[in-house]
């Protein structure tokens, strides 16, 4: 996929100067070539805004993250420890990873940041920070890299595609450094840092296989990141890749070290209901 993506990057921007050059567009269009310049206009301004607004993980404050950080960084080989800020999230769980120049670094939104908290779950922090360390790992936030798939990312399908199998190359890189984090990540994401121990992994990544239809396989194909279900099902069962375009088939149970056994679908579906359970004669939509 980074290769078609570099490719019709390379072609997208020969048919500009081609038909320029023709007299069939404006020479403005010509400003589509400016791209480099834009691109490290947009890295630099990114990069200044957490240093200036955010605060960073050292040795003194947030020690234990950035511990995780100097750990994530020798486990994956990198010759430097990257910078990384702690910025408000205002309700928002997110992170990200990027560079300007030399420097690359790790941003971590307020709110998803608190997981960490040892009321909550540690690891699952730890998961995070090695999921974004991972990007800069993979060379996910490479200048040459974006530039060369600039034009390629703004083709819809094509350019979710590479992102979501970025994804689900920085979630091995995650799962490599706490692979016990990755229920709490899941919970997180999908129902919020209150809730993100209630949510039964298990439970959660079965439905990968049970939810199904055209609209579940466009919304994956439309996303950015993995649906949360299918991301679930890939970081329990490691004995093969995250499902690119479809559903996993197989249910599984994780028996240590990566490995998964496949099972038979557990019976009944846990949101079925007997007949007769629910009052006034209502029915479940959810067969057992």
């Amino acid at each position: 996929m980074l290769v078609i993506l570099i490719g019709l990057t390379i072609i997208g921007n020969l048919m500009v100067i081609l038909v320029v050059a023709r007299g069939l567009l404006s020479a403005e269009f010509l400003s589509i070539l400016a791209l480099p310049l834009f691109l490290v206009l947009g890295r630099g301004i990114t990069y200044a805004s957490p240093r200036v607004n955010g605060v960073q993980l050292t040795p003194t404050q947030f020690p234990e993250a950035y511990g995780m950080v100097v750990d994530a960084a020798a486990r994956f080989g990198l010759e430097y420890i990257p910078d990384a800020y702690v910025i408000n999230g205002n309700g928002t769980l997110n992170a990200f990873a990027s560079g300007h120049g030399f420097r690359r670094y790790v941003v971590v939104y307020s709110d998803l940041f608190e997981v960490g908290g040892r009321a909550r779950d540690p690891e699952a922090l730890r998961f995070v920070i090695g999921h974004e360390i991972g990007h800069i790992a993979a060379g996910h936030t490479s200048y040459w890299r974006q530039l060369g798939v600039g034009i390629g990312m703004r083709i819809p399908i094509l350019g979710s595609a590479l992102s979501r199998a970025q994804e689900y190359t920085a979630d091995n890189y995650g799962y490599y450094t706490q692979p016990s984090g990755s229920p709490g990540v899941i919970g997180a994401l999908s129902a919020g840092k209150y809730l993100l121990s209630a949510v039964d992994f298990d439970q959660f990544a079965d439905r990968a296989t049970q939810e199904r239809g055209p609209f579940v396989v466009l919304v994956n194909a439309l996303s950015s990141h993995p649906v949360l279900t299918w991301r679930a099902a890939a970081l329990r069962n490691r004995t093969k890749a995250g499902s690119m375009w479809l559903r996993p088939k197989a249910i599984v149970r994780g028996v240590g070290s990566g490995n998964a056994v496949p099972i038979l679908p557990p019976p009944p579906n846990p949101a079925a209901v007997p007949v007769g359970y629910l009052p006034n004669g209502m029915v479940s939509q959810t067969k057992p």
